[in-house]
């Protein structure tokens, strides 16, 4: 499995654009995420809001992946602040054994924190399609009884 050192180097790199990554770290890097690929099944990583029946919150552990002024201003009751950039440094506190739901504003930012959490090897991470935007607009909590069919992806 990726090393959370190499995983780190290679999603700082590609995220801000830089080339200090050495082409063999690059290459095992690519190899790695091109595997979990390979198996992952679709839309395996993503959950909509409708999915969600309120009543599942309480066994869920909620990350909001946005910087620490936009949670002040507002997020999923119950959910921790973990910036995206940081979910594989505060990977101790993220559970392996329970649904983790990442988010942020519209799901981009949170798909790359839970796409590494992912490859890490934390199998339950689910993104939040269309982030806390479109969780509200939803119905939050109450968005699976206001759907109106069965959301499916």
């Amino acid at each position: 499995m990726l090393t959370k050192h190499l995983l780190t180097l290679l999603l700082t790199a590609t995220t801000l654009g830089f080339t200090s990554v050495s082409h063999a770290q690059s290459n095992a890097a690519i190899d790695e995420i091109a595997g979990y690929l390979d198996f992952s099944e679709y839309g395996g990583g993503v959950i909509f809001a409708e999915q969600i029946p309120r009543e599942a919150y309480k066994d869920i552990t909620i990350i909001d992946a946005r910087d620490p002024a936009q949670f002040a201003q507002g997020h999923i009751p119950g959910a921790v602040n973990i910036e995206w950039r940081q979910v594989l440094n505060e990977r101790d506190q993220i559970p392996k054994d329970k649904m983790v739901l990442i988010y942020c504003n519209t799901g981009s930012l949170s798909a790359q924190g839970g796409l590494a959490l992912r490859v890490a090897g934390w199998d339950n991470v689910r993104i939040l399609q269309g982030g806390f935007e479109e969780w509200k607009k939803k119905g939050g909590f109450d968005a699976n009884t206001r759907a109106p069919a069965p959301a499916k992806h």
